[in-house]
């Protein structure tokens, strides 16, 4: 006969095995395969994105996401939008471009905008040198206000990140760098050719630390190849001696049809189902033996960071970017397949950046693809933000009348069943141990997944 902690673990097992379905991430409903064939025109976008400012810009600012594409070697597991070069006589030409569309979405503005958040992705933004990234950042800077409580962050890579970069960054207003870490282990480094010491995180650590950055984040991924659970501990032993603000604790994608170069790899080196989350498990015990709080999903902090006030109070936010402390409407993209959202649209760029430049030296705005959001899509849309942000979300009768709503009150009854949510009439909970499973509780809402299910693997599994 099974004990009670036995039967507790295989239970879970089960959950495990029922609930490890291909699914999205939710960085945006709908999710972007479910975006409409036809896009939005540019005049329809532009619209909107008047419209969002006009009603918002005042009140609480704009979000601008800067997409700043190379990287001098390809790192086999990203599924990020990257250009592989060594040739740095690539920055000017691009800076030039981002700023050229910039100047294309201040014209719509009409009046300056108050950026309340400004994030620097990738690619690897430190690609780029510390003059031209000021030279970046003051011509965003030049004709918009900043408000009071703005954020500006980069990610960064440890081994070409120098105190040169902190001091420009720091000088324009950035205070939050996240780190791609990933994992500490020579071997998984080695496979995805990530390789990067403990010595190399240590030593950018303590520079942005003394030049007065306020908050480190750290991302990790578990699922890597040849991960396992001892060196999962180790990383993350490696990872408190350093004690970053935030960490990212992120569930490997893996997607060789989408992103070729992790077939550098196989299936067969992958840890999956039970083992695999027995990895998160791992992690999730040691962070909060340090003292780090699990935040929204896959997301934990130390009490002192404003991503933990912000859930405390209920006001975490998620966008295209991630989680954050601060709730702006409207966030621009600017750069090579960057996507903006104005909440009522969505629209992303080109992707190559030949194309990129062509449209951009034409005044044109460089989106080939996007989404206008309905009524139905704005409802569902507000219970995934919801969840993902606070793991509770709440209908108003009328609301009942929406197919998407009355659908998945009917899904999320065998969620009620296997112990994963409280569910009342108008109102639904999140319980804490479930909260593995949020991306499932999101797909109950998710009414364009259900109408036209895939009939190929476009998502990767959720555990």
């Amino acid at each position: 006969m099974l004990n009670g902690m036995q039967k507790t673990t295989h239970s879970k097992m089960n959950l495990i095995k029922k609930y490890n379905v291909a699914g999205p991430r939710y960085t945006s409903y709908p999710t972007v395969p479910y975006w409409d064939t036809t896009p939005p025109t540019i005049e329809q976008w532009t619209s909107s994105v008047k419209r969002s400012f006009d009603e918002t810009n005042l009140k609480d600012g704009i979000a601008l996401y800067i997409h700043l594409p190379f990287c001098e070697s390809l790192c086999t597991y990203c599924g990020c939008n990257t250009r592989i070069t060594v040739n740095h006589n690539v920055e000017s030409p691009y800076i030039d471009a981002v700023l050229k569309e910039w100047k294309m979405y201040q014209t719509i503005f009409g009046t300056k905008p108050r950026l309340k958040e400004i994030h620097l992705g990738g690619g690897t933004p430190t690609f780029f040198s510390p003059d031209n990234l000021k030279k970046l950042i003051n011509g965003i800077l030049e004709n918009s206000e900043v408000c009071e409580e703005a954020e500006f962050s980069f990610e960064a890579h440890p081994n070409n990140t120098t105190k040169e970069h902190l001091k420009a960054l720091y000088s324009v207003g950035f205070r939050r760098l996240s780190l791609g870490i990933q994992d500490f282990d020579t071997k998984v480094q080695e496979i995805v050719n990530r390789i990067q010491p403990f010595e190399s995180v240590e030593k950018v650590v303590n520079a942005a630390r003394e030049i007065g950055y306020e908050s480190i984040n750290f991302d990790l991924i578990y699922g890597l190849p040849l991960q396992t659970r001892k060196s999962v501990i180790d990383t993350i032993n490696k990872v408190n001696i350093l004690k970053p603000d935030r960490i990212a604790f992120y569930s490997y994608a893996h997607i060789p049809w989408v992103k070729p170069g992790q077939r550098k790899f196989t299936e067969a080196d992958l840890p999956i189902d039970e083992e695999k989350r027995a990895l998160y498990e791992i992690g999730k015990e040691k962070f909060s033996e340090n003292d780090y709080v699990e935040i929204g999903m896959d997301h934990f902090s130390l009490k002192s960071d404003t991503l933990y006030k912000a859930a405390e109070k209920g006001k975490l936010h998620r966008n295209f970017m991630g989680y954050t402390h601060s709730y702006t409407q409207l966030m621009i993209g600017l750069g090579v397949s960057s996507i903006g959202d104005t909440w009522y649209a969505y629209a992303q760029n080109v992707k190559k950046v030949e194309e990129y430049y062509e449209l951009i030296n034409k005044g044109q705005l460089p989106i080939f693809k996007g989404h206008l959001l309905n009524e139905e899509d704005l409802i569902v849309r507000k219970h995934i933000l919801n969840i993902m942000c606070k793991f509770e979300t709440s209908w108003e009768q009328k609301e009942m009348q929406c197919e998407a709503v009355y659908n998945a009150i009917e899904k999320l009854e065998e969620m009620e069943k296997d112990n994963l949510i409280e569910l009342n009439p108008f109102h639904l909970k999140v319980k804490k141990s479930a909260r593995p499973f949020v991306r499932n509780i999101c797909m109950a809402f998710d009414a364009r997944l259900w109408r036209n299910l895939p009939q190929s693997q476009i998502f990767s599994s959720i555990v």
